[in-house]
């Protein structure tokens, strides 16, 4: 392992992937909007650069430009090789995710012994998660109504963007419709898993986390003789898990390039710079939570400072912006916040699962902006009770949310309809939903750290800084002895 060894913390080498990530993106797409480019006669590059039939076509032999046909073959290769580091390290992320979340609560119940401290901290786990995000969402609205995005896009615009992602939208609006269908009765009753091993293998991330409490509860209520043996066993396979965290770490730097490369290098500036003040509207909503609303709270609330929060989990935020999923950062974020942050085992492995699940901060801050932006471009006045109505929906839709990326725009769409704003306008947005989805995604997580904080500080179970660099040399085991 010496020869992975470095000196840099493992969050600046995240950073210095990530911007490396950016620069070769670009390169990839504006090659691909050079003149040279252009006599290949492919006009969108995720189509060409993506591979398929189209692609082939239009870098067969005996092409009009030799030249520009090698390099278009080049970059493809470089976009898809990328594209596969970066999957193949998600792959590995998520082939942890649910056994880190079955065995560490499992055994994180089980060590409790006291079914009144679980209740505890679920009730404070979840009503401070409701609050945040309505807060979140609050912001999003706020700031929607002060800049007024939605008056910066031209009429020209908006009508070639929306024929540009029809079909996108078509789908999007099909699997809203798909999830409305569902009574609420059906979404309470899907918590409870009728086959256990389908809900892990399908890695559906709320019903593991009730399989696992179900589990820990089952070994308190069983004799010590007994259930010692298994307990044991949870606490190992869960130490186990996390240095296959600590190993996959040691190439998320590579793998943070790798993401950010594909994404970029399909999405370009032209497409960002027509929904600038959009974007920046989000990401500025974004910061505000991230940067000001979350430490204050945990500098309120909790002994933990500024610097010493954003320390700990930064290596969750910036895998979580490249990831675009909670999910697959899940490992990562309950690795930040126990060994680093100092929250106690017992907490981490209930708030941070559960978090991942029901807490999209991020997410419903993005749909209060996007939904007054579609009402702003088609010349919509939202009354306070339409952007109420928006608070509720959108606080009640991120309750049960998949971890995974893209699946924002389709609850966006049911906020939409809530209150009769035209949903075929998110075929606007649909262009930078993956940016944006990146940014709302690290959100999330460090929503997700600033819970565990709040809930750990509030059962006297967080270490102090000093304890926590007892507790560990460096701030996280990198280089574990294979």
């Amino acid at each position: 392992m010496s020869m992975f060894k470095s000196r840099v913390a493992l969050h600046w080498r995240i950073l210095a992937g990530l911007v490396l990530g950016v620069v070769a993106g670009l390169l990839i797409n504006t090659l691909w909007t050079s003149t040279t480019w252009d006599t290949l006669g492919v006009h969108d590059p995720k189509v060409f650069l993506g591979g398929g039939v189209a692609a082939e076509q239009s870098t067969s032999p005996g092409g009009t430009n030799e030249y520009a046909d090698f390099t278009a073959r080049s970059a493809r290769f470089v976009r898809n090789a990328n594209e596969f580091v970066g999957d193949l390290f998600m792959q590995g992320l998520k082939f942890i995710a649910v056994p880190i979340v079955l065995f560490s609560l499992a055994a994180g119940v089980a060590s409790l012994n006291d079914t009144a401290k679980l209740g505890r901290i679920g009730g404070k786990t979840i009503v401070t998660y409701l609050i945040t995000t309505a807060v979140a969402i609050s912001i999003g609205l706020l700031a929607a109504n002060v800049v007024k995005p939605g008056k910066y896009v031209p009429v020209e615009t908006r009508d070639a963007l929306e024929a540009q992602y029809e079909a996108s939208a078509t789908e999007k609006v099909t699997g809203a419709n798909e999830q409305r269908a569902r009574s609420t009765w059906d979404i309470a009753l899907d918590i409870f898993p009728s086959n256990p091993f389908k809900s892990m293998s399908e890695g559906k991330t709320l019903q593991v986390v009730v399989v696992g409490l179900l589990v820990g509860m089952a070994l308190t209520l069983m004799p010590t003789k007994e259930s010692d043996p298994l307990v044991q066993w949870f606490q190992g396979m869960t130490n186990v898990v996390i240095k296959i965290v600590e190993v996959i770490l040691i190439f998320a730097p590579i793998a943070v390039f790798a993401l950010i490369v594909k994404v970029v290098a399909d999405l370009g500036l032209e497409v960002l710079g027509s929904l600038v003040v959009y974007c920046l509207t989000v990401v500025g909503g974004l910061a505000v939570m991230m940067f000001l609303v979350y430490p204050m709270v945990v500098r309120v609330m909790t002994p933990i400072g500024y610097r010493r929060f954003f320390k700990a989990i930064s290596p969750a935020q910036l895998l979580a912006f490249s990831s675009a999923s909670s999910g697959a950062t899940m490992p990562v974020t309950m690795e930040c916040v126990e060994k680093r942050l100092g929250v106690s085992e017992d907490v981490t492995s209930f708030v941070i699962p559960v978090g991942a699940t029901i807490n999209m901060d991020g997410t419903a801050l993005y749909q209060g902006v996007a939904a007054v932006f579609i009402a702003q471009m088609f010349n919509m006045d939202l009354t306070l009770a339409q952007q109420l109505t928006i608070v509720l929906t959108a606080t009640l839709a991120s309750i049960g949310t998949a971890a995974v990326p893209g699946v924002g725009i389709v609850m966006l769409v049911i906020v939409l309809e809530s209150v009769k704003i035209p949903v075929e306008g998110i075929a606007v947005i649909l262009g930078v939903d993956r940016l944006l989805d990146m940014c709302r995604t690290s959100c999330n997580v460090t929503g997700d750290c600033m819970v565990a904080s709040i809930v750990g500080s509030s059962e006297n179970e967080l270490m102090s800084e000093a304890e926590v660099a007892a507790a560990r040399a460096k701030p996280l085991d990198e280089h574990p002895p294979l």
